[in-house]
Order: structure tokens, then C-alpha cells, then sequence
């Protein structure tokens, strides 16, 4: 990066998403006079913001439900926890409102913007970038540092790479790559059964036999087989495995989200209530009856209709194993376009954990999904591409000021613990 004193510093910023953005308005109020550019391969900036959520961009989780960060964070919890105590979930919410973006926190911790709708935090920064005078130059696909010599400072927000090739120029930098994986992704499950009850959600928890991997929360039954939070969670988690079968290996999915003892015990009190009452027509755990009529007719066969009083010995261990371990053939992958993220990225032992500047290129910096961090489904991605891109911009701005003048920028404070 060029050495001037005798002009304005300048910073480039390769990547014009949400990190990208985040960094160069941070960037630009702890330190006006620094000149600063966004560098977007792409026509359109913060296309990822725009669809994010369903279009209403989930900007962040309260985290009050999150007793460790390992379960939010498959990757990069030990430095998400350090960076929370720079700027961290709170900071993000007071941030977002304090310029102009009310926000709302939804009863499972999810936060939106109150006009539930991403342009809100898509205007808020452009309307900033203007008033800032950042430079957004669109169309411009950097794929050397060579072509960014001339800056004093710049900071890589591309996001992720998931075939790689977005990195192997900072490989040739020297920078070791964890190799890009899909995440949060659905599965295709070719079963004619299940893909018939599409539409239908339930709350159930999803794991790959054999390991610790699970999802929990809403499932969603699509026609191309399932999707929903307890998916996507359980494709966060196992992104590697995952990928290392080719996407075939089996998940088992516990539909009632109970112990096997404790749906014999339903069972068995269902016998003893309504032994005259019909199968079918009698649902002890509240399931879609379109659900609970397929569960029936799988585990029991031509007996699903039979009477209460009528179930055997076989036919109730049957149906506890159905509904406890029901067994699915996973037949590959398929993108969920609101939440695509991927896994690896440049090795967080490639950067600084406190100030994410490169352990291999002076005053180059990283921030956001380019990272090897990221996040399941619930605004977890989004937090830490806020909190890695102000840790970068304050890094930027402390490293160009004199210790003597550390002081006089206030949105640089010193790290605070939460």
C-alpha cells in the first residue's frame, strides 16, 4: 500500500455489501478526512441486504437466548466473543436507530427493521455514503493488490466464495483459506410421501445419526423435500460433513421433539382414554393431521385405521420409532436464496484477532463473510459483519492517528465488556 503523508489518506474497500458498506461509513465518522472508496464487481451494491430475510433483512439477534456463542457460530465463535466487547449485538441495535432505522425485536430474538423491509437499511446506507462523499464504483472486479497499491489502507469485505476462485488472489498473498463450503442450505429428499405434505410446518429437531449434529425449531415440508430454521441450523453445523458425503448421507428427524419413553407414556394413556376412538382420527401431540395420517400409514402400514385398543406390542414400538427416529435419505442440497452463506474464507489465523488487519500484508485488512465466521439463520450473519467491520475501521482509524490524538475520535472508544 502506497506510504503518503503529504496527502488526504485514502482507503479502498473491495466489496460493497453489508460489511463493506458498514466499514466505510464507521470509517468515515471516526475519521472525516479520510478519503474513501467502495470497489463493487457487480452492478448493484447490497443486493445480498435487499433479499435478506424474506426481504425484510434480519439485522441482528438480541442474543438473550444464546448461552454460548459455538451454538450460533459454527465458526469463529472464540473471535466473535473477543470482537463482541468492541462492538457487539447491543452497539448494532443503538447504531442502526441512532441514524434514522428503528428496529424491532421479534418474540424469538430475531431483529428488523420496524418498517420490515430491507431498503430501510439499504437507504440508511447509501443516504450515509452520500453524505459521507464515499466513492462507489460498481462494475470493478479487483483480483490483485497490485491494483489497489495507491491506498494507504484497504479492507476486503467480498463476502463469501463458495467455488473459491474470489480467493485465490489473497491466497497468492500469502493468506491460508479454510476451503469455502455451502451452508445454510435445504435438502432434497426424493420421497413421494413426504414432498405430498408440502406446505406443512412443525416443530421438530433433525440430526445426522451417528454424530452430535442437530437442528431444532420449525420444519418446513417443500415439494423438493425440507427446509425451515431446524434445517437450516442442521446445515450450518454439518456443512463440511455434509459436503465431504456429497450431500447423501441420512438425517433422523424426531417429529414430536420428545423422548422415546415419554411418547410410549402418551401412547399408552391414549389407549387407556380412547381405546374406541380411530388411529387417525384421535392426534395425541398436536400434529398436522395430513402429517400425523402419513406418519401412521408409514409406520403401521394397512393397521394406521385400527382402534386404539387394537395397537400391539409391535404396532406402538413401531410408531414411537416413527415418530421419535423417523429415517430420510438426504439426495442432495439446495440453495435457500434469502440466507445463502458460506463456510471458510480466509483463515482467522491469517489476521490479527484484535484489529483483523493481515498477519501477512501491512495496513490490509478484513471484515464480514470473506472470513472464515459465519452464522445459522437468525440474523447471527449479519451481526458479525457489523461487528468485524467496525473492529476493521477502528483498526484503520487508530493505526493513521498519532497515539497523542487517539483520543479525539469518540466512535473509536476503547473496548467495553458485556
Amino acid at each position: 500500500m502506497a506510504d503518503r503523508h503529504d496527502k488526504p489518506l485514502r482507503t479502498a474497500i473491495i466489496g460493497g455489501g453489508a460489511a463493506g458498506f458498514f466499514l466505510a461509513v464507521n470509517l468515515k465518522e471516526m475519521m472525516p478526512g479520510m478519503q474513501v472508496t467502495i470497489f463493487e464487481r457487480s452492478q448493484r451494491v447490497l443486493a445480498k441486504v435487499a433479499v435478506s430475510g424474506g426481504g425484510r433483512c434480519n439485522c441482528t439477534n438480541t442474543f438473550r437466548s444464546v448461552r454460548d456463542l459455538s451454538a450460533v457460530y459454527p465458526r469463529g465463535h472464540r473471535l466473535m466473543k473477543r470482537l463482541f466487547n468492541v462492538f457487539g449485538p447491543e452497539d448494532a441495535y443503538q447504531w442502526f436507530e441512532r441514524h434514522g432505522v428503528p428496529l424491532t425485536v421479534q418474540d424469538d430474538e430475531c431483529v428488523f427493521p420496524q418498517a420490515q423491509d430491507s431498503q430501510a437499511v439499504i437507504d440508511c446506507f447509501l443516504s450515509l455514503a452520500r453524505r459521507y462523499a464515499i466513492t462507489v464504483r460498481t462494475g470493478v472486479k479487483i483480483t490483485s493488490l497490485d491494483e489497489v497499491a495507491d491506498y494507504d489502507y484497504v479492507a476486503v469485505t467480498t463476502g463469501g466464495s463458495p467455488k473459491g476462485e474470489g480467493l485465490r488472489w489473497l491466497s497468492a498473498a500469502g493468506h491460508e483459506l479454510e476451503p469455502p463450503v455451502p451452508s445454510l442450505f435445504t435438502l432434497s429428499i426424493a420421497d413421494s410421501a413426504l414432498t405430498a405434505l408440502q406446505g406443512l410446518v412443525v416443530e421438530a429437531s433433525v440430526l445426522i445419526p451417528g454424530t452430535k449434529l442437530q437442528g431444532e425449531g420449525p420444519l418446513l415440508i417443500t415439494h423438493w423435500g425440507m427446509s425451515g430454521p431446524a434445517i437450516l441450523k442442521l446445515s450450518s453445523y454439518a456443512a463440511r460433513l455434509l459436503a465431504e458425503h456429497r450431500y447423501q448421507l441420512p438425517i433422523r428427524v424426531n417429529w414430536v421433539r420428545r423422548s422415546e419413553q415419554e411418547v410410549l407414556s402418551s401412547l399408552a394413556a391414549m389407549m387407556s382414554r380412547e381405546p374406541h376412538k380411530q388411529l387417525p382420527t384421535w392426534n395425541p401431540f398436536s400434529l398436522p393431521q395430513r402429517l400425523w395420517a402419513c406418519l401412521l400409514q408409514k409406520s403401521l402400514g394397512s393397521r394406521h385405521q385400527v382402534r386404539w385398543a387394537e395397537l400391539n406390542k409391535k404396532d406402538v414400538n413401531r410408531l414411537v420409532n416413527v415418530l421419535t427416529n423417523d429415517v430420510y435419505a438426504v439426495a442432495g442440497r439446495a440453495a435457500f436464496k434469502d440466507e445463502f452463506v458460506t463456510c471458510g474464507g480466509v483463515s482467522l489465523k491469517a489476521v490479527n484477532a484484535s484489529t483483523l488487519e493481515s498477519r501477512h500484508v501491512p495496513r490490509l485488512y478484513f471484515a464480514g463473510e470473506v472470513l472464515d465466521i459465519d452464522g445459522i439463520t437468525g440474523g447471527f450473519n449479519f451481526q458479525a459483519a457489523w461487528t468485524t467491520a467496525y473492529v476493521a475501521a477502528r483498526s484503520i482509524s487508530l493505526s493513521s492517528t498519532p497515539p497523542s490524538c487517539a483520543s479525539a475520535f469518540p466512535a473509536a472508544a476503547p473496548p467495553h465488556s458485556r
